[in-house]
C-alpha cells in the first residue's frame, strides 16, 4: 500500500513541476521576453567563432561547446 502511494505522488509532484515550469518559462506568465542572444542565429555562431579559436595551453584540444558538440576530444586539430 504504501508503494501506491509513495510511487503516485512521485508521478504526481513530476507532473505538478512539468506544468508549472512550462507556464513559468514558455507561457511567462510573470511577463519578460526572450533575450535576444538566445534567439539570434548571428550571435550564436560569432560566439561558437570565438570560443573555437581560443588558445588552449595544456592538454589535447577540445570542443568548447558542449551542447552542440558534446565535449568530445579533437585529435587531428
Amino acid at each position: 500500500m504504501a508503494t501506491k502511494c509513495i510511487i503516485g505522488a512521485l508521478i504526481g509532484s513530476l507532473g505538478v513541476a512539468y506544468v508549472s515550469d512550462t507556464i513559468v518559462s514558455d507561457k511567462k506568465i510573470f511577463g519578460g521576453t526572450v533575450c535576444k542572444t538566445a534567439t539570434d542565429k548571428e550571435w550564436f555562431q560569432a560566439t561558437d567563432a570565438k570560443f573555437q579559436a581560443w588558445p588552449r595551453t595544456a592538454g589535447p584540444p577540445v570542443i568548447m561547446n558542449p551542447i552542440s558538440r558534446q565535449n568530445f576530444i579533437v585529435k587531428n586539430p
